[in-house]
């Protein structure tokens, strides 16, 4: 037994020497308070030179929810020896948000040397790879250090009558530049030894300002909060010769070693488990491309889409959903949905993921992309998303529809500013505030209400001297002690003015053509264009007033998304944008084109509703079972499959008539082994 323990004592001393140590850092790590944030900027300014990219989120934000597994799988492609990857929830640290001038979510920005070097609002991948591969990149070119040494045995080289003051006064000057290093460093360094290559024909020697070693993933909250004895060491008592800590594992039974062992292996792989967990379930039930037509193709990912995924499931015809993961409208609906049967208490971006796991749950498969083109000119149809071409039999359509604008001057050159058209996501930022509400149906008596939980105050602005929101929703607006309401009123024009970031929180430029004299002076403050109010009409006299805000809301109805059906399908002429349908034959839901039906708000110009677009989802995969089992188009990749058997039981030789088969016959008069008595026979 003891030599069972002397070979695992290795093992167990580096289990226990963490105790003392940095845990691992986490692939993202989520912002829990101010102060970390703080102090994470500082440790990887100035103790590893990573480069942190942040994303302010909101867990009801529709496109902030689309980009989160880009941004977690980023942060796995790129190494956490190369970045910092942290997430910040505006919902609960407001004053991060309002510190970085975050209007719009999600937002990213880009720290490095703990300023901001770069920044961009908006779900979109190819800025955010883009923008990360820039600033890991300056982080790498920039982690260089020319000391005083290194300097002045150059200098005997290439101009001995340079002077020790002289080449003090220099680097000294390379050393201001970066203001609480203490030495020349990043880019400074590097301009100075390329300034001195391009004059000498070689440059001084440069080395890492941070080792391998100090760029290692460590849990950033541990490391700096490790307590400390008073010479500075942690973990366990020092010797009288000022050693580092080390564990005390002479005084450790063989009993406590071998727990801690076994406590340690277990945590190890319980996490190895949920890291795969996560990275299995994110693509569990993702598209895989078949060599065989899928049979049904929905197209969107809210009510009316989920609805036909979960029928067209149960009926056996795996649909492929295609639509990025945001739900459409209901994914941004922060306020409880009461008019859905059956739900109590329920937000809208919790029915969306329960829809999305009950159509997984049957067999529906999802493909986030989005739809470009549908060429119905030939069988099968052809899908053609960002990325890859689908061939389908029957397509549903559950595209949705889009935010309409006000289309007045200034409203879109302050989008990211102030003007948004998504309450949940962008309310929480203006947390104290003055926002007004363009509106007067449910979407903006809604949006109105949820601001009213965070804003200072909340003026809806409407065209008309009433609401056409339901009853109940304009009632609690018009009673609601923060709500105010300007009735007979319109948006004339946006006002922004300009405010500036300070120097402290941003960096200037990637420091390429620094010149040393001036390197070291102060920088001015960067603007950026903000909302501060907006100019409104009244309808009735036509007298146009100034009303302070910060932000403005715009809820002013919806257009289908049905741009990419253009000469595709036809359009219901008395309502210009929607899909024609219930005009060619028994099936309600189809339209012009055989094999193509539509639900939801994009071909309902009159109710659009979740609980209609659920339902009408639902009838457009019974239209589209229906019609595929008139056309005879079944399951191609089973039926190839019970062919393919089929011929291969037939290819099985037949043995002679009534004989049936012999397994002796096999044996080729091979006897070796065989009893006598049966050899005999044979």
């Amino acid at each position: 037994m003891l030599r069972s323990l002397l070979l695992l004592l290795p093992a167990v001393m580096a289990a226990l020497s963490l105790l003392g140590g940095a845990a691992a850092r986490p692939l993202v790590r989520h912002i829990r308070s101010t102060h970390e944030f703080d102090r994470l900027l500082k440790k990887h300014a100035t103790e590893t030179g990573l480069p942190v990219i942040v994303d302010f989120y909101s867990d009801g934000c529709g496109p902030c929810r689309m980009i989160a597994p880009t941004f977690k799988k980023l942060a796995g492609e790129i190494g956490q020896d190369n970045a910092v990857f942290v997430k910040v929830d505006t919902n609960s640290l407001h004053e991060l948000s309002s510190r970085y001038s975050v209007r719009s979510l999600p937002t990213f920005k880009f720290f490095y040397n703990g300023k901001v070097v770069n920044e961009f609002s908006g779900a979109g991948e190819g800025q955010l790879r883009q923008f990360t591969q820039q600033v890991v990149s300056k982080s790498q070119r920039e982690n260089v250090k020319l000391t005083r040494d290194t300097l002045g045995d150059y200098y005997k080289t290439k101009d001995e009558s340079k002077s020790g003051a002289d080449i003090d006064k220099l680097h000294k000057k390379c050393a201001d530049v970066n203001k609480g290093a203490g030495d020349c460093v990043g880019a400074a360094a590097s301009n100075l030894a390329r300034s001195l290559k391009k004059k000498y024909g070689d440059g001084p020697a440069t080395e890492p300002r941070f080792d391998t070693e100090a760029r290692q993933p460590t849990d950033d909250a541990a490391s700096s909060s490790k307590p400390k004895s008073a010479g500075g060491s942690t973990g366990g008592s020092t010797g009288g010769g000022g050693k580092p800590d080390t564990p005390n594992l002479h005084l450790a039974t063989k009993e406590q070693l071998l727990e801690e062992l076994e406590k340690r292996q277990d945590a190890e792989e319980d996490e190895m488990n949920e890291e795969e967990e996560d990275d299995d379930a994110e693509f569990e039930h993702s598209y895989t491309p078949s060599e065989f037509p899928e049979r049904v193709t929905i197209i969107g990912g809210g009510p009316a889409g989920l609805g036909a995924a979960i029928y067209a499931a149960r009926a056996g015809l795996t649909p492929v959903v295609i639509a990025p993961p945001m739900g459409g409208q209901l994914q941004g609906k922060g306020v409880d949905v009461e008019n859905y049967p059956g739900l109590i208490n329920v937000t809208g971006p919790a029915v969306v993921s329960a829809m999305r796991a009950q159509a997984a749950a049957f067999g529906a498969v999802f493909e986030a992309e989005e739809v470009v083109s549908i060429d119905a000119s030939r069988r099968p149809l052809r899908v053609t998303t960002n990325s890859s071409t689908i061939e389908t039999h029957a397509v549903i359509l559950a595209t949705g529809a889009e935010s309409n604008w006000l289309g007045v001057p200034g409203e879109y050159e302050l989008r990211g500013g102030g003007v948004s058209s998504c309450a949940t996501c962008d309310g929480a930022i203006f947390r104290g505030r003055d926002v007004l509400v363009v509106g007067g149906g449910d979407a903006a008596m809604e949006d109105a209400l949820v601001l009213a939980r965070t804003s200072r105050s909340v003026t809806v602005i409407h065209r008309r001297e009433e609401f056409r929101a339901s009853k109940i929703l304009a009632q609690r607006v018009i009673e609601h002690p923060s709500i105010s309401v300007r009735w007979n009123s319109t948006v004339q024009k946006i006002v922004g003015k300009l405010v500036a970031v300070p120097a402290d929180k941003r960096d200037e430029g990637d420091g390429e053509t620094i010149d040393m004299d001036d390197a070291a002076a102060a920088a001015g403050d960067a603007p950026q264009k903000v909302v501060n109010g907006a100019i409104l009409k009244d309808v009735t006299t036509g007298e146009e007033d100034y009303v302070e805000c910060d932000a403005v809301f715009v809820a002013i109805g919806h257009t289908p998304s049905t741009s990419f059906l253009q000469d595709v399908v036809e359009f219901n002429p008395d309502y210009p944008g929607y899909v024609l349908t219930g005009k060619f034959d028994h099936a309600l839901t189809r339209t012009s084109i055989a094999g193509i039906f539509a639900a939801g708000d994009v071909s309902d110009p009159s109710y659009r509703q979740a609980v209609t677009s659920s339902g009408s989802g639902a009838m457009a995969a019974l239209d589209a079972e229906r019609w595929l089992s008139e056309e005879g188009l079944g399951n191609e990749a089973a039926e190839f499959e019970a062919e393919l058997m089929a011929e291969l039981m037939a290819e099985e030789p037949a043995g002679e008539e009534g004989g049936g088969y012999n397994a002796y016959e096999d044996a080729g008069g091979r006897m070796s082994g065989m009893k006598e008595s049966v050899g005999a026979e044979l």
